[in-house]
């Protein structure tokens, strides 16, 4: 998942809605709106291995708490808000919201394989920093934020800031973060592994 940071741009839509991955007709226009009252689960899925983790999760969760399920992924214009704003063309920023909306497709394709989540699901594209455009989906008191979350370096830190983090200082509901799954884990250990084995050479 992308980090958090500043510059949300907040005079365009917040989420670009897109086909619902569940087994009714999404009726809504909006990836903010509930239906009946039902809970709400937004989980923020960047297609990574801890993404699909956490909305693996998030979709449990929804089955034990009868909710529904909102995977929003985040996404900027090609060279950030603020390369964006001084030099604006619309055209490659449509280019980029259809890169999303696409992405977000095949996250949701790999996390069930095409098969319903058996809960009711659906997927937003949403414009903005992950961590602030997070936050302001899940706007309600009733939702939970379900996110991948791990451990990172000093150095990964200081360079980008924790998306989760940002998440639990300034949501204004439960944020649950999920543990990298053991397949990740033992990908990293293999690549910190070759690492430190290639050969110095003059």
């Amino acid at each position: 998942m992308a980090d958090s940071g500043a510059g949300t741009h907040a005079d365009e839509p917040i989420d670009l809605p897109i086909d619902p991955w569940n087994e009714q007709e999404n009726d809504e226009q909006h990836g903010g709106q509930s239906d009946g009252g039902r809970g709400r689960i937004v989980v923020g899925l960047s297609g990574s291995l801890g993404s699909l983790a956490a909305l693996h999760r998030a979709v449990a969760e929804a089955r034990r708490l009868d909710a529904e399920v909102l995977a929003v992924h985040c996404w900027t214009p090609v060279g950030g808000e603020f390369g964006y704003r001084r030099s604006p063309c619309p055209p490659l920023l449509t280019a980029c919201r259809d890169a999303a909306a696409a992405r977000l497709r095949e996250a949701l394709d790999r996390a069930f394989g095409g098969t319903s989540a058996g809960v009711r699901l659906r997927g937003a594209a949403v414009r903005g920093e992950t961590g602030q455009a997070l936050v302001r989906c899940a706007d309600r008191p009733g939702d939970l934020l379900v996110l991948g979350a791990g451990s990172r370096g000093a150095l990964a830190r200081a360079l980008r800031p924790s998306v989760t983090a940002y998440c639990v200082r300034h949501a204004a509901c439960p944020v649950l973060a999920v543990p990298k799954p053991p397949l990740q884990r033992e990908l990293e250990a293999l690549r910190r592994h070759h690492r430190v084995r290639m050969p110095v050479t003059a």
